[in-house]
Parts: C-alpha cells; structure tokens; sequence
C-alpha cells in the first residue's frame, strides 16, 4: 500500500514538473512574439507656427481732458456708452483762487478808467475832426483805440464771469466749461468722480485724464514674440486668436506689423507685433451643429495668438521623437514584419515641434520604433 502511495505522488510529482517545463516554454514564446514599440506613419496636415502672448486692444484710444481747470461738477456720460463726436461727457466748475478773483476784478476796473479817459479823448478827436482841424488819419486812429479798449473791458468782464460761473454769453454763443467728446466712440473708463479737481491740459502740462474712450469696431491684438520666432515672421501671415474669456470663439487675423527694436521681458527677447483682427465668430455651446454667430470682444481681454508661418496638407507624418539626427542625416529604425527592425535614411520637410513630415524614405502604414528608454545611471 505504502509501495503504491510512493508510485503515484511519483507520478504527480513528474507530471507537474512536466507541465511547468511546458509553460515555461510557453511563456518563453510569448514574450519573444511581443511587437517592439512602433508608431505608424500616417498621412495628416502639419502647421510651422510661432506663439504670441498678448491682449486685445482697440486701435487707437483717446485720452479725453479738460482745457479748464476747477473740480467735476456733471457728469453727462456713463462708462460703457456710445456717444458721437461733441457729446457733452463732463461740466467743471472753476474754483479759481481769491487772488484770481481779485487780479480778474482788477482788470475791469484798469479796462473800464482805460475806456473812459479813451472815450473822452476819441470826443475830443471827433470834434476837432468835424471842425477839420485834424486829418482823417488822426480821427480814425482815435476811433479804433476806443474801439479795442472796449472790447478789452468786454473780454475781462467774459473772464470773471467764467472765473465765476463756469459759463459765459457772447454775440457769438454761449460758452460752457463743458468737456465734449473728441471722437464718436465708446467709453471705455472714468478717471473721476464729481467733485474730484481737474488739472488742465497746456503747453506745459499733460493734464488730468479724465475719460478714455475707443471706436471698438476696429480692435487689434497686441503682443510678444520670443526673439527664436520673429525672424521667420513676415508681415501679411494668416493668424488665429484664441481668447481665454471665449473658448468657442474662432477669431481670426492678420499679421500687420512687427516692431523693428525689441525689448525684455522676465529675462528674455521678445519683439512686439500687432495683428489686426479679421472675423470673429462664435459657435453656441449648447448647440455646435448652429450657424456660427459674431462674437463681442472687449478691450483687455487676454490672447494667445498662432502665427501660421507654413502649412501643408495630405503628407507623411511621424513623432519628431523617434528620429536620430547625426549632423545633416535623419535616420529611423523601421520595424519590419519578423519583429526585427533596419535603420533607414529619411528625408524630413516641415515640423510643429511634435510631427515632423516625411519627404522621402517611408511609406504610409510603415511602423517605425520608439528609441528605447534611456537608462538612468
């Protein structure tokens, strides 16, 4: 009994040893069956690019001031509001000192003694002319001294009534310290507050700003190219605006102008560029089969805009990453139906930095293999 026992855990014992040879064995050929890594070469559309980080602006923003000097007293106009050219936007109340005061008093009591010994000597001509004991050169003189220290009173009477007042009537019209606005447009900010004092613009100062206004119908990008970048850029190149604030929108552009000096930013070159804005168009994101509607873009808004240097259409393409560059020469190593592989020569055309074309030296369907993974020493 012990005899047979000792037969058949013999034969367990031989069996299973069997079949862990076979598995072994197995899996011996699985793992030498196992594909290398490879990715394909298909045929696809490759853009060359280069990156510009800026903002929306408008073209030209206008500065709005005031020729007057005091403290806001109206305001007529909102941020936010379209108002065409000679809007009232701002009034300013002067606040002149007392000495302005008392200096502008002054003058029209000099204007009016000035005025009233000229009136009686213009008399006095006037008489002597009608007797033709002076020539008419003489009378005419008189006559138009008289005439000008009149309007010389007249004028110091206007600006102590400005000084004063803030507004004045003449035979012309009447005139207000009302700021107007320069140009049809938006306003785009308000600097002051009602009660707020007002600097104003001279030969000799710049002046309080006031209001800053925009036509925002004509807006443009505004931003930074890295100094790698800039020489391969020509103006007139097509770009595309992608706008932070507006996922689905698709603006697009064109490249209008590249700046000649450059400048530095967080320790690096860049070269401002401006590109005009062409079309921007939204697609609902509730409904993305719908028409594509005109999107509204404000002024700040920031942008990271692709300029399109090249493009093509329809070419081999394979990862930058599985080719060997020694020197001029770019080779692959193509995995071949046994599993095995051959190092071949290509011809490479156009990158984006992730695809590369292929000009020669692959065929679509072809699998090339990854480089293997570097070792860690």
């Amino acid at each position: 009994m012990k005899r047979a026992t000792k037969i058949l855990l013999g034969a367990a014992v031989v069996v299973v040893a069997v079949g862990g040879a076979a598995m072994a064995m197995n899996g011996s050929r699985d793992d030498g069956e196992q594909r290398l890594p490879a990715v394909e070469v298909t045929r696809g559309h490759i853009v060359d690019k280069a990156l510009a980080v800026g903002t929306i602006e408008p073209r030209v923003e206008i500065s709005v001031k005031s020729q007057f000097s005091g403290v806001i007293k109206r305001q007529f106009a909102e941020v936010g509001e379209y108002v065409q050219a000679g809007t009232a936007l701002l009034e300013i109340q002067p606040n002149p000192t007392p000495q302005e005061l008392v200096d502008a008093e002054r003058r029209i009591e000099m204007r009016e003694l000035e005025l009233k010994n000229l009136q009686a000597e213009f008399e006095r001509q006037r008489q002597l002319f009608e007797k033709q004991l002076i020539s008419a050169q003489e009378y005419e003189r008189a006559e138009r001294t008289y005439e000008e220290s009149r309007l010389q009173l007249q004028i110091a009477r206007e600006q102590l009534a400005l000084l004063r007042e803030g507004r004045v009537s003449t035979d012309k019209g009447n005139f207000e310290t009302v700021v107007r606005a320069p140009v049809s447009g938006y306003i785009l900010d308000r600097m002051v507050e009602v009660g707020d004092p007002v600097v104003p613009l001279t030969s000799y100062q710049e002046g309080t700003v006031l209001m800053t206004m925009a036509n925002m119908d004509d807006l443009i990008f505004r931003g930074t190219v890295d100094e790698i970048d800039v020489g391969r850029l020509q103006e007139g190149m097509p770009a595309e605006i992608k706008v932070g604030a507006l996922p689905h929108a698709r603006v697009t552009g064109r490249l209008a102008k590249i700046w000649l000096k450059a400048r530095k930013e967080e320790n690096s070159t860049v070269f401002p560029v401006e590109i005009e804005i062409l079309e921007a168009m939204e697609h609902p994101a509730d409904d993305p089969e719908a028409e594509p509607r005109p999107v509204v873009l404000r002024a700040g808004y920031s942008a990271n805009t692709e300029i399109i240097i090249e493009q093509r259409e329809n070419v081999l393409l394979i990862p930058e990453r599985v080719i060997e560059f020694r020197g001029d020469t770019a080779t692959v190593r193509v995995r071949l139906p046994n599993n095995t592989t051959e190092e071949r020569v290509i011809q490479t055309g156009l990158s984006d930095a992730i695809n590369i074309e292929v000009v020669s030296g692959l065929q679509e369907g072809e699998f090339v293999a990854e480089k293997p993974p570097r070792e860690i020493e």
